[in-house]
């Protein structure tokens, strides 16, 4: 899985630790998952596309 969230997230001048807050989730959680090394349930998806303020299919690349 690709992302997009860091390109997003820098945009809006949100820190990983502020996008975490917003979510739910630790910096943690963040880290693994703009490195795509963490797969989002759709809940956790769409928490982080809606602090975005995007959609899901904008924020995460899904390679079929």
């Amino acid at each position: 899985m690709k992302t997009r969230m860091k390109e997003l997230r820098n945009e809006l001048n949100l820190t990983q630790e502020e996008l975490a807050r917003q979510v739910g989730v630790r910096r943690e959680t963040i880290i693994f998952l703009e490195k795509g090394k963490y797969n989002p349930s759709l809940r956790l998806a769409y928490r982080v596309a809606r602090a975005l303020k995007t959609r899901i299919e904008d924020v995460f690349i899904f390679d079929e």
